[in-house]
């Protein structure tokens, strides 16, 4: 907060001086969006309105190095035009963050748009980026974190719009000067287009998947992933994720639990619980986000907690189902023909939000998840089972 605050001050001392920043043809413009993985996704239509109005402009961006690995996949941006910051250990982070003050003082910004929802930190990036417009969330005299007021291109944050029309608007905003900025339609959302491989490359895939699981040629296979990720609350019961998987097993398809290396526990304690030899463990099998993708086109379905696995799903043709109860589909649901949301809706849900920082007030008993049954579930995977035998 004093951060943000002294900046604030720098900023109206700077505005005196220099005036107000002028909404000119931008040559190079950073996106910060240091999020989870799944936003690259979300992002998606964001970077191509970027592209579409402002095609001589070079587009950058600040991200944490654990998700550069995603943007690659999505080709949006020049490799050479990504500043990573490692954030596993403080010494990497300092490092990492004097080298990305240096780098990005040093290319001359026009415009920074800052794409998370009240981080300080990003806003802090974005203000040292030393662009003159800076595009950022806006709470109004809504609940959410100080972030200063050197915004001069403030976006009003909307509860009730998906998070990727709201990056669409942060597009807007930049040449923008009415108060809220953009008052315009929602445009209209499409897929992200499917992520392409190399020749032979899922038939090779697939040949090695098989050769290390017996188990699975001629049977269909469905991938489950009952892990919370970084947000516990988020997840379905493991209980129900056992039975699940139980019946799934005695209607002759082959489960596998997906994950990283950290979600094996829960992943084995499933598999002890199936006690099926169509039962398998990949948690930490897949090398990399593009080796899941690979497998996503072997499977018949994924049944997911919210998460990067359910958005970068929508990369595939896969059928996929994904839990959401603390956080709102209407707001962050992947934009695939090939998704299906489960939620409740319950008088608390969603309660991760923006204004909260994802702080949520429940006492950890999530009867938004709790009250999506195991049957219901089941009815819906063997609809879309049964859909894409027939397709």
């Amino acid at each position: 907060m004093p951060i943000c605050w002294i900046l604030s001050l720098l900023e109206r001392v700077r505005s005196v001086f220099f005036g107000h920043a002028s909404a000119a043809q931008p040559q190079r413009i950073l996106i910060v969006l240091l999020s989870e993985m799944g936003s690259l996704v979300l992002a998606q239509p964001m970077f191509a309105e970027l592209r579409k109005r402002y095609p001589d402009a070079s587009l950058h961006i600040l991200m944490f190095a654990k998700n550069r690995e995603v943007l690659d996949l999505l080709g949006v941006m020049p490799p050479e035009n990504v500043i990573t910051i490692r954030d596993k250990s403080l010494g990497g982070f300092v490092a990492d963050t004097l080298r990305a003050i240096l780098t990005m003082r040093r290319i001359g910004f026009d415009v920074v748009i800052d794409c998370e929802l009240f981080s300080r930190v990003s806003a802090i990036f974005s203000y040292l980026s030393g662009a003159a417009i800076h595009v950022g969330f806006q709470p109004h005299t809504q609940e959410g974190l100080y972030r200063g007021s050197f915004i001069n291109r403030p976006v009003l944050y909307n509860p009730y719009r998906h998070l990727s029309q709201q990056f669409l608007t942060m597009v807007a905003a930049i040449g923008s000067d009415s108060r809220p900025t953009a008052k315009a339609q929602a445009a209209e959302l499409s897929a992200p287009p499917l992520l392409k491989f190399n020749e032979g490359e899922l038939q090779q895939v697939e040949s090695v998947l098989q050769a290390d699981f017996p188990v699975l040629p001629n049977k269909k296979l469905v991938l489950v992933y009952p892990g919370g990720g970084i947000l516990p609350i988020r997840a379905w019961p493991a209980e129900n994720y056992k039975q699940l998987c139980v019946t799934l097993l005695n209607d002759g398809y082959v489960v596998a639990v997906i994950g990283l290396r950290e979600d094996k526990p829960l992943a084995q304690e499933v598999v002890a619980h199936c006690n099926h030899p169509n039962c398998i463990d990949l948690t930490g099998y897949t090398r990399s986000v593009r080796h899941l993708l690979a497998i996503f086109h072997r499977a018949s379905l994924l049944i997911t907690n919210d998460g990067g696995p359910g958005q970068f799903a929508a990369l595939t043709p896969l059928q996929t189902m994904v839990f959401f109860g603390p956080e709102t589909p209407a707001l962050y649901s992947p934009l695939a023909p090939n998704i299906h949301c489960l939620y409740s809706s319950l008088s608390c849900s969603p309660c991760l939000t923006a204004y909260n920082h994802r702080n949520s007030p429940c006492d950890g008993d999530n009867q938004c998840l709790k009250q999506i049954g195991t049957e219901q579930v089941l009815t819906k995977a063997r609809e879309l089972l049964q859909t894409e035998s027939r397709a």
